[in-house]
């Protein structure tokens, strides 16, 4: 059943409120939850759910990005016909110049792309939003309802209301209203993960480009709220939102409660990211590690607590880490002490240094910094 969806990622962004973390890469490629890329979610969502074609709309700083996907192999989606396909805005007609202004403006550069697609259904979400989605049932659901789009919203908002949707549900239990961007949380918050048919994109595609409408939040749902029957589905599971330093410390903390990595890394849809084939860690003698995800590939001879390690993390003896987030190849040398922090990959501390932040204002070093 599952083979008449196709999967369309947008992973054009760079949020300028990630500040260093976003510098070199864009956001569906940050690292997060200790050897995963946030692209992982979605692009396992799909896998998941047997979704076997996926487009990757991208535009800008995506070389980390492409580095990470590769072929598509690690998701089983490097194959002959379909599988994992990038949409680089050249050789797609539209907007070559300049960046995507919004999805509608992102998907009419690509509608070449759009008009080959085999499938009858086409399921459109960001890539950076992890969250472990049951997309074979919310397609399901779609079906079910008889609904022109299917738009998954949850009860429990996690993100900053300056940068997200909320829909208003009518008597019918349909969406009758759509506040973007207000100024603070009302009704259940957008995923902005959407199932529509493949006929009704592309006509919302050539209705959106001839009236010059960017946005698929303003120019489609609340423009047409009224007209077309939008259909929420609620999934009230763990959902993480980084739109900001400050936000994406607080969600990676998060995962060091099991109760959230349970709801997030499912033995039954799990998540898959790129094989790296590192050696396990190795902790040294007298070490002490405590309410800590530490990735393989690592070395640990200090102390490291509430603290989330990346692949290929060295901690040296004698140095000390608290409530930090440390991101792959980062070295903390002799003496040093790290406290609220996040350190992008390659970092290195110098011996004896100390660096706190605090857990509404962490502390971001920029790759390959020496500190």
């Amino acid at each position: 059943m599952m083979n008449k969806l196709h999967g369309i990622i947008f992973s054009y962004l760079s949020n300028p409120d990630l500040r260093e973390l976003t510098q070199y890469r864009n956001t569906c490629s940050l690292p997060y939850g200790g050897r995963y890329r946030l692209i992982d979610f979605m692009l396992s969502n799909m896998v998941n759910a047997g979704i076997d074609d996926v487009g990757l709309i991208v535009h800008a700083n995506y070389q980390s990005l492409l580095d990470h996907v590769g072929s598509g192999k690690d998701w089983d989606l490097s194959r002959k016909h379909g599988g994992l396909r990038i949409l680089p805005p050249f050789g797609y007609g539209s907007h070559v110049d300049g960046v995507y202004r919004g999805r509608m403006d992102a998907l009419a550069g690509v509608r070449s792309y759009l008009q080959r697609i085999r499938q009858d259904y086409v399921v459109l979400a960001g890539g950076d939003i992890a969250v472990n989605l049951p997309l074979s049932d919310i397609y399901q659901s779609h079906l079910q309802s008889g609904a022109d789009i299917t738009a998954v919203c949850t009860r429990r908002p996690k993100g900053d209301p300056k940068s997200s949707i909320y829909f208003t549900l009518g008597a019918n239990g349909l969406v009758a209203d759509v506040s973007i961007h207000p100024s603070l949380s009302q009704g259940c918050e957008s995923l902005e993960v959407y199932v529509l048919s493949k006929e009704l994109l592309l006509s919302l595609v050539d209705h959106c480009a001839a009236h010059n409408i960017s946005s698929f939040s303003s120019g489609v749902l609340q423009a047409m709220a009224g007209t077309l029957k939008i259909n929420p589905y609620l999934f009230d599971g763990y959902a993480a939102r980084l739109q900001s330093v400050a936000g994406y410390f607080a969600r990676s903390m998060e995962l060091l409660n099991p109760e959230t990595r349970a709801q997030l890394f499912m033995a039954e849809r799990p998540v898959q990211t790129k094989d790296q084939s590192n050696p396990s860690t190795y902790y040294g003698p007298g070490v002490r590690s405590v309410n800590s995800l530490i990735a393989d590939g690592c070395i640990i001879e200090g102390e490291v607590e509430n603290s989330i390690l990346f692949r290929g993390v060295r901690v040296e003896k004698g140095a000390k880490i608290s409530n930090c987030v440390l991101f792959q190849g980062t070295t903390v040398q002799s003496g040093a002490v790290l406290k609220y922090a996040i350190t992008d990959k390659n970092v290195r501390v110098n011996p004896g240094r100390m660096l706190m932040g605090h857990s509404t204002y962490p502390l971001a070093i920029a790759k390959d910094e020496i500190v």
